[in-house]
């Protein structure tokens, strides 16, 4: 009996060795990256990197580039259009297994929900790259629950474009530091015949009130309660409000929505002294076939609301976060190709307008290729100062797109005049009260 006994342990002792063999002989086969089992079959890894960027503005240029020096892991380029239906179009691809390995966030609620739906790799999980030391303190902004699930890869610039031939005949400096009271008379005085004051895309209507709440102590109160009526919101939109329909120099918002006015055109054509608009507009700028102008285009900061403003902030931070899909089958090489495009693979991007983050990234060179093809049209010591200001101050937007909307569906009642500005305010703060309270935590 003792025998039996003992034959049996030996023998489950065995199956156990066999079977514990087998496993780890699998876990081992799971560990073998895909790249190695790719040399052994002789074809390359193929991955998938979705973005919002038109292929031809610079992604394409990375893809070949990348291509090109790794033939053994070959990346095709995704486009998807960075509006609701084209996130749509990702998230969808994302939750499906639609083959996606990385794609790019442009606004960190996105990327929050994407983490929370499980599509996005902790990247704590990679341990040889630094986000914070790489991208600087700005970075933060992307952390979800104090974890990197994004690489923010660009600097996301704001600034006031001018039309400086314009400034020069109306012998206005060109700002350094100023309000929007000053913008608003520089307007008047740079609006003539068919050119207007200032232009602006509706997107950036926002963010002259983002840098002000978020400067004051953020679009929540230490309470809990709404902040969007700060005092300095409130103001600028009175100041666009009368360059509106009392100055008329800048266009109502209903002619601007009904027109659908490429404003980025409109300024290059030279019809306006003034565009508010940001870095991704240089891929107009910088074509000259199809956008021609032959007037200078000097840079100036954003401006604040009010000159004793404190604590203002610049829409900017930094953007283009790449996250690796938690579901894709090649981390290990996404990883790479990630890394690689952070620190000088983008770099064909700025051509498009975009400027790496990246500390290993030499400003020269894209100061360089951010002008190409249209060098001589611009006043180069402005736009270093605006892009390279060290002591500038941003902010990465974060308040939800449904109290965006709801935001400018009240000022859009107030631009048409069929709100006053005190009821506008008060319907705001209303609405993101709402959402606060049916959003509690």
């Amino acid at each position: 009996m003792k025998l039996q006994k003992l034959n049996l342990m030996v023998s489950s002792l065995a199956a156990i060795s066999m079977l514990t063999a087998a496993c780890s002989s699998g876990s081992q086969a799971q560990k073998e990256t895909a790249q190695q089992q790719a040399a052994k079959s002789g074809k390359p890894v193929q991955l998938k990197f979705w973005g919002g960027v038109p292929p031809e503005s610079g992604p394409q240029q990375v893809i070949d580039n990348w291509n090109k020096e790794h033939p053994d892991i070959q990346v095709e380029y995704v486009r998807y259009v960075n509006d609701d239906p084209g996130n749509l179009k990702l998230d969808t691809a994302l939750m499906t297994g639609q083959g996606v390995d990385l794609y790019v966030n442009y606004y960190v609620p996105r990327l929050e929900k994407r983490v929370k739906a499980g599509n996005a790799l902790d990247l704590s999980t990679m341990k040889d790259y630094d986000v914070d030391a790489k991208i600087g303190a700005e970075a933060k902004d992307w952390k979800i629950d104090s974890k990197y699930y994004a690489i923010p890869t660009k600097k996301n610039n704001y600034f006031m474009w001018l039309n400086k031939d314009a400034f020069d005949q109306a012998g206005i400096p060109i700002p350094t530091e100023w309000t929007w009271e000053d913008l608003q008379a520089y307007a008047k005085k740079l609006k003539q015949g068919d050119r207007w004051g200032m232009l602006q895309t509706l997107l950036e209507f926002d963010y002259p009130m983002d840098g002000s709440i978020e400067g004051s102590g953020g679009n929540v109160k230490a309470d809990g309660s709404s902040n969007l009526a700060d005092p300095n919101a409130k103001r600028y939109l009175e100041i666009m409000y009368n360059m509106m329909h009392v100055d008329m120099t800048t266009p109502t918002m209903g002619e601007q929505i009904s027109k659908k006015m490429p404003v980025e055109a409109e300024f290059l054509k030279g019809n306006s002294g003034i565009f508010y608009g940001g870095d991704w507009i240089f891929r107009f700028a910088n074509n000259l076939k199809d956008y021609p102008h032959n007037f200078k285009i000097a840079f100036a900061p954003l401006p604040k609301v009010s000159a004793n403003q404190t604590g203002f902030k610049s829409m900017g931070g930094v953007g283009d976060a790449i996250s690796i899909n938690s579901a894709s089958q090649h981390k290990e090489e996404a990883w790479q190709f990630l890394k690689w495009y952070a620190d000088g693979g983008m770099l064909p991007m700025a051509m498009g307008g975009r400027v790496p983050a990246s500390s290993a990234i030499d400003q020269s060179a894209v100061l360089k290729l951010l002008t190409t093809g249209a060098e001589q049209t611009y006043d180069n010591e402005s736009l270093k100062k605006v892009l390279f200001d060290p002591k500038k101050v941003t902010f990465q937007l974060k308040l939800d797109q449904q109290v965006i909307d709801a935001r400018k569906e009240e000022y859009q009642k107030y631009f048409t005049k069929t709100q006053s500005l005190d009821a506008t305010m008060d319907r705001i703060v209303k609405r993101h009260t709402d959402f606060l309270q049916q959003n509690k935590k």
